[in-house]
């Protein structure tokens, strides 16, 4: 019973040392998503895990909370393809999507009077909601009340004019907190290393094969 005893504590500190190596992973991928270290260290805390608990049944009939099934090594390398794929891949990991449309106001009394439909729908009834103060605040009002996409925007109070969409591959992905609230520039603004891949060009109400329609490519 000894030699079990001394296993157990062996698998519970590779169960404590894969946790450690997992969060400093998580830690300095500082929120990437598919972070390759990351995941190999869950595959590793996962499978320490799964052996802790497998011989803690063996040895006393008793289980963990943890609710895991052990995972093939070699099937979570094909989860990333393999070792070397992040220095070998060609395609950026960070696209940037700018896009701009403007709008002519026709009647700025019926654009308050929508976004403040907008905004009374969603204060609760025993609340007064307050006065949606001019354009600019109409417009975030039906932008936050709907989707928050620039759909937000079809309505009839709001007359379309030219936008244009820009797609880029950046270094690295934005980040607001560096930017002031009032900042007009900064978060659009590109990086010096960043890539202009196309523009796309938007005219409303012309048909798509337009030849008025363009479409840059770089």
């Amino acid at each position: 019973m000894t030699d079990q005893h001394g296993e157990l504590d062996a698998a519970l500190e590779r169960v404590i040392d894969a946790a450690r190596a997992h969060l400093a992973a998580v830690r300095a991928a500082q929120g990437r998503i598919d972070d390759d270290n990351v995941w190999q260290a869950y595959v590793a805390l996962n499978n320490a895990s799964f052996a802790y608990d497998e011989q803690l049944l063996d040895a006393f009939g008793e289980v963990t909370p943890w609710d895991v099934e052990s995972i093939d090594p070699d099937e979570a390398d094909e989860r990333f393809g393999g070792e070397g794929v992040e220095a070998t891949d060609p395609h950026p990991r960070v696209i940037s999507v700018r896009q701009r449309r403007d709008y002519r106001v026709p009647s700025v009394a019926a654009l308050l009077r929508v976004a403040e439909a907008a905004r009374r729908e969603g204060t609760p009834e025993e609340d007064e909601p307050a006065p949606v103060e001019g354009v600019g605040e109409a417009v975030l009002e039906l932008l936050q009340s709907g989707d928050g996409s620039l759909s937000a925007l079809d309505v009839p109070e709001l007359e379309p004019l030219d936008g244009v969409v820009m797609v880029s591959e950046v270094g690295t992905p934005v980040d607001l907190e560096s930017f002031d609230d009032d900042d007009p520039v900064g978060p659009f603004q590109p990086a010096a290393d960043d890539r202009l891949v196309g523009r796309l060009d938007e005219h409303p109400f012309l048909e798509l094969d337009s030849e008025h329609d363009h479409d840059h490519a770089h």
